[in-house]
C-alpha cells in the first residue's frame, strides 16, 4: 500500500513539473504577438442616401483562396455593411477570367439590374471598356486599368490606389530585419539580399517591387535583391517554385507581388522572414511573418456609390492614399520584426504625410550609375518620379541598379 502511494505521489510530482515548465513556456513575456495596425483600415459611414433598389455587381478574377481576391471580395463586405445594403443588391461573380467571359459576366450583370460594375484585374479591362460602350447608362469601373482617359467614355472609370507608399513601409521593415542579422552576425552586410516573387513584367509590379526595395534601403544601404517572375497572378506551385529558386540563391528575406500563399509557405517551412501582400499570413506563418501592405478598395466602392447618388461625375482616374485610407498595412509581428520596427514605420508614415519623403527620389536609386532627371523620363519633376498623377495606375517602369531580374519573359 505504501509502495502504490508512494508511487502516485511521485507521478503526481511529475505531472505537476511537467504542467510548470509549459506554464513557464507560455509566458506573455515568450510570445509578443502581433502589434496594433499604423496603418488601420478605417471606419465606413456614408454622409448620402443610396437610391431605392439600387444594385452593384463585382467581377473577381478569382474567389477567396486568392490573397488578392479575398482583400477586395472583404472590403466589399465592409461596404455592404456600412451602407445596409441587402445581399441582392450586391452581386460578386467570382473565378471571372481575363477572357470573353469577362463581358458576359458583365452583360449579365447590367441584365439584373446593376447600376455601377466594377472589375478588379488587369485583363479584364478590354472586356469591361467594350460593355461600357453597350451599355451607356451603367457606370463601369476597373482596378488596375490604364485606357480610361484615352477611351473618353462617359461611363468606363480607372482607379487605384497609392500601394508604393504602402510597399516602402513594408520595405522598411524587411530593411530593418536585415540589419538585425547583420548585427546578430547571421549575415554580413554584402549578404543583405532579398527575393521577390513577381508576377508579370507590368508597371505594376516593377513599381512594387521597387518601391519595396527602396524602402530596405532606405535603413539597409547595402540590400540588394533578385525578382523571380512567375507568369500568373495566382498559381501556387509557381509561386512556391519561386521562393524556392530565391532561397537556393540565398535571398535571406522574401516578399512578393503575387497571390497565393505559395511564397509565405515556402518561407515559413524553410525559417526565412516573409513579407507578405494583400493581409496577414500570421496565422499560417507565425514564425516567419513581418507585415503586409494592402489596398483597400472600400473608400473607392463608397465614392463611386454616392456619385451616382447624388447623381455627379465619377472621375476618370482615381487614386486614393494614405488620407484616404485607401493604403493600408497589417499589424507587425512582433516576434519576428526587428525591434524599433514599428516606431520606423510610425515616423515614415508622417513624413509621407507632409509630403517630406517622397518613394521614388532620384537621390535614393540610380540606373546604370546614373542619377535620372527629366530629360530621362517625363513623370521625373522636382527631384521624384511623379507615381499614379498621369493616369491612376502604376507607370513606374524604370530598372534600377542593386535589383537583379531572373527571368523577364512574362
Amino acid at each position: 500500500m505504501f509502495k502504490k502511494i508512494s508511487s502516485l505521489l511521485l507521478v503526481a510530482a511529475l505531472l505537476c513539473t511537467i504542467a510548470l515548465s509549459f506554464a513557464s513556456c507560455n509566458t506573455d513575456a515568450d510570445v509578443k504577438g502581433m502589434s496594433e495596425s499604423p496603418l488601420p483600415i478605417p471606419a465606413l459611414s456614408a454622409d448620402f442616401t443610396v437610391p431605392e433598389g439600387f444594385k452593384i455587381g463585382f467581377i473577381c478574377l478569382h474567389d477567396e483562396s486568392s490573397t488578392y481576391d479575398l482583400n477586395f471580395i472583404n472590403a466589399i463586405l465592409r461596404y455592404q455593411e456600412a451602407l445596409g445594403l441587402k445581399n441582392e443588391q450586391v452581386i460578386i461573380k467570382r473565378n471571372v477570367p481575363e477572357t470573353e467571359k469577362c463581358y458576359e459576366a458583365a452583360v449579365d450583370l447590367v441584365a439584373q439590374g446593376c447600376k455601377i460594375i466594377f472589375a478588379n484585374s488587369f485583363g479584364h479591362e478590354p472586356y469591361m471598356a467594350q460593355a461600357a460602350e453597350a451599355n451607356p447608362s451603367v457606370q463601369f469601373c476597373h482596378a488596375t486599368g490604364v485606357s480610361a482617359a484615352e477611351k473618353n467614355l462617359a461611363n468606363f472609370h480607372n482607379a487605384f490606389a497609392s500601394i508604393y507608399q504602402g510597399r516602402y513601409l513594408a520595405g522598411i521593415a524587411a530593411g530593418l530585419k536585415l540589419n538585425e542579422m547583420i548585427e546578430a552576425g547571421k549575415i554580413t552586410p554584402e549578404q543583405a539580399k532579398m527575393g521577390y516573387v513577381g508576377a508579370y513584367t507590368y508597371a505594376e509590379v516593377i513599381s512594387g517591387y521597387t518601391s519595396f526595395y527602396l524602402g530596405a534601403k532606405s535603413v539597409c544601404p547595402t540590400v540588394t535583391m533578385d525578382v523571380q517572375f512567375t507568369g500568373s497572378w495566382y498559381d501556387v506551385t509557381a509561386e512556391k517554385n519561386a521562393a524556392e529558386a530565391l532561397l537556393a540563391r540565398n535571398c535571406v528575406l522574401i516578399s512578393q507581388h503575387a497571390d497565393s500563399m505559395g511564397a509565405p509557405g515556402a518561407c515559413e517551412a524553410a525559417g526565412v522572414p516573409n513579407v507578405s501582400y494583400n493581409g496577414s499570413t500570421y496565422e499560417a506563418c507565425p514564425e516567419t511573418f513581418i507585415v503586409s501592405s494592402a489596398i483597400n478598395w472600400a473608400p473607392y466602392y463608397m465614392y463611386i456609390t454616392k456619385c451616382y447618388a447624388n447623381n455627379q461625375a465619377i472621375d476618370t482616374n482615381w487614386c486614393g492614399g494614405i488620407e484616404e485610407g485607401s493604403v493600408v498595412l497589417t499589424g507587425i509581428n512582433l516576434d519576428v520584426a526587428a525591434e524599433g520596427t514599428v516606431e520606423a514605420i510610425n515616423n515614415a508614415i508622417a513624413a509621407l504625410k507632409a509630403g517630406t519623403l517622397n518613394v521614388f527620389n532620384t537621390a535614393n536609386f540610380t540606373v546604370d550609375g546614373k542619377t535620372l532627371t527629366n530629360a530621362d523620363n517625363a513623370n521625373i519633376n522636382d527631384g521624384y518620379f511623379h507615381e499614379s498623377e498621369a493616369i491612376s495606375a502604376p507607370s513606374f517602369d524604370i530598372k534600377i541598379d542593386g535589383i537583379t531580374l531572373l527571368n523577364e519573359k512574362y
